[in-house]
This record gives structure tokens, C-alpha cells and sequence, in this order.
């Protein structure tokens, strides 16, 4: 009973992979992948721009707007 299950499971984790990767990677559907993803200049000045906002009150933080986490900057030893 427990190796259908784990067989299911596993079975269930190759068939969202296959999909994923015709869908999103092969583009089946069309499409491209945007400039803000690819573009590493856009990308740069777009950090640029993230830490040039004032901060009014804690530490200096690095924002990344991708995955929304925000990470607390150690001070760079110049």
C-alpha cells in the first residue's frame, strides 16, 4: 500500500516537472522571456534605484523586488 502511494507521489512530481518545463521553458504556448528578466543593465540600475530611497528609521537593508524579502546590508570594508 505504502510503495502506490510513494510510487503516486513520486509519479505526480515527474508529471508537474514534464509540464513545467514544455510550458515555461519550451514556451509551447509562445511568447519570450521579458527584458527586466534577462537584461542585467536593467537589473543593475534597477538595485541602483532600491537604494538610493531614504530610509527613515532601522538599518540599511538590500530590497529585492523578486522575491520581496529584504536582507539587512553589512557595512563594506573600504
Amino acid at each position: 500500500m505504502a510503495a502506490k502511494i510513494i510510487g503516486a507521489v513520486l509519479a505526480s512530481f515527474a508529471v508537474a516537472y514534464a509540464c513545467d518545463t514544455i510550458i515555461s521553458d519550451k514556451k509551447i504556448f509562445g511568447g519570450s522571456t521579458p527584458g527586466t528578466v534577462s537584461n542585467k543593465e536593467w537589473w543593475e540600475e534597477t538595485d541602483k534605484k532600491f537604494q538610493a530611497w531614504p530610509r527613515t528609521a532601522g538599518p540599511p537593508v538590500v530590497m529585492n523586488p523578486i522575491s520581496r524579502q529584504n536582507f539587512i546590508v553589512k557595512p563594506s570594508e573600504s
